[in-house]
């Protein structure tokens, strides 16, 4: 048996107002834009990903330690669940018009992305965005509660071969003298703007086909979304607590050895380095459901806290604070530009240009961000 696309839907054609959007949703988008900051201005500081230095000194071991343990591989999936969320929300606000809105709004998302990639930079996830939602719309969005528990059984699968894979690593354990090392971008260290847009155009379509795989992470935003679990989260405060506690535990202990080798605190031979990046990357997407349970839970503290507002003023144009941080980086890390580079300036830039997108966001008032109004323009064709 199959349900309808938009279940308990009230049709109400049109973007979503302001007033009627959930505060923890907003607040996740707009606190975890810092650590997409901090995960990508490193990206062009060493011009290659992960964008650790290799070999940390100092302050620098500490802040390795603490991106490769809170930030690399565990921010992404923020958003990925935070988009099957949001599908789930249109679909229900459009009623029978919610799969020819969300098919234009996704394949709206393909052309941001190419854009993104080809001006700004080359891991761009807004294209691969388009196309999961696009999927997500034809093949999810429809289907019963039973059909969804199977997102809960795949994450389930994935937890026991995390666990081998964990299990393998630390059992295979062996010295050497090999550490971290950054795989290299040739738009990151293209020497003129030109050669970078060629190399973007190039490297965009691998990157995209490596993270359309994410769309087992926005499958569990959607499952999220079918029980309005963010609308109310005091009614699901102890699954919240769980999830959180689980998730955010799996990630952290999941990225430990990952973090001690990137703050140069120990070294191992080249395979175990490798395997322990592994369970790195796959004990990541346990950050995107923990960070958003944790949001869903601070929402309930600091509703009416007037300190959040910017925050969440830029957790509503998240996509333009996106594409302001891509700009941002292009003209402080780009060789051909300032050609900034280092762990500490990294960081000192991400929060930086996070502060300035806050203000900026907040100063809008009621005004959209420019990205956000121009992608409902095309999604809901206000002329038609």
């Amino acid at each position: 048996m199959t349900t309808t696309l938009t279940t308990e839907a009230t049709p109400n054609p049109g973007p979503v107002r302001r007033t009627e959007r959930a505060l923890a949703p907003d607040l996740a988008r707009g606190a975890m834009l810092l650590f997409i900051a901090l995960a990508n201005a490193a990206n062009f500081a060493f011009a290659g990903q992960p964008g650790l230095d290799p070999t940390p000194h100092g302050l620098e071991r500490v802040v390795n330690f603490l991106m490769a343990t809170f930030v690399d591989s565990r921010a992404y999936p923020v958003f990925a669940v935070m988009f099957g969320y949001g599908l789930v929300q249109i679909a229900r606000r459009q009623g029978d018009a919610a799969r020819r809105v969300l098919l234009r709004r996704n394949t709206a998302l393909i052309c941001f992305g190419l854009v993104h990639a080809t001006l700004l930079y080359f891991g761009d996830f807004l294209g691969a965005y388009g196309i999961v939602g696009i999927l997500a719309t034809l093949l999810l969005l429809g289907r019963s509660d039973r059909f969804h528990r199977v997102v809960l059984w795949l994450w389930g699968i994935q937890t026991v071969s995390a666990t081998v894979i964990g299990v393998l690593a630390l059992a295979g354990l062996r010295g050497g003298d090999s550490g971290l090392t950054n795989t290299p971008n040739a738009s990151l260290e293209a020497t003129s703007y030109w050669q970078s847009l060629q190399h973007r155009l190039a490297e965009w379509p691998v990157h995209t086909a490596t993270v359309v795989p994410f769309i087992v992470i926005v499958w569990l935003g959607i499952w999220a979304a079918r029980r309005r679990i963010l609308e109310d989260p005091a009614a699901h405060r102890t699954l919240l607590r769980w999830t959180a506690g689980v998730g955010l535990g799996i990630a952290v202990l999941g990225g430990l050895p990952y973090a001690l080798v990137a703050a140069g605190a120990v070294t191992f031979d080249a395979g175990t380095v490798e395997a322990m990046a592994r369970l790195h990357a796959i004990t990541g997407e346990y950050g995107g459901p923990g960070y958003v349970a944790l949001f869903g839970l601070l929402a309930l503290r600091l509703r009416g806290k007037r300190f959040v507002a910017p925050v969440v003023a830029l957790g509503q144009r998240s996509m333009s604070g996106y594409l302001l941080q891509s700009a941002a980086w292009l003209a402080l890390f780009s060789p051909w530009a300032l050609g900034l580079d280092g762990t500490l300036v990294a960081a000192g830039a991400a929060i930086g240009v996070w502060l300035l997108s806050i203000g900026a966001a907040q100063a809008l008032g009621e005004r959209r961000g420019p990205a956000e109004a121009l992608l409902r323009r095309i999604t809901y064709r206000p002329g038609r």
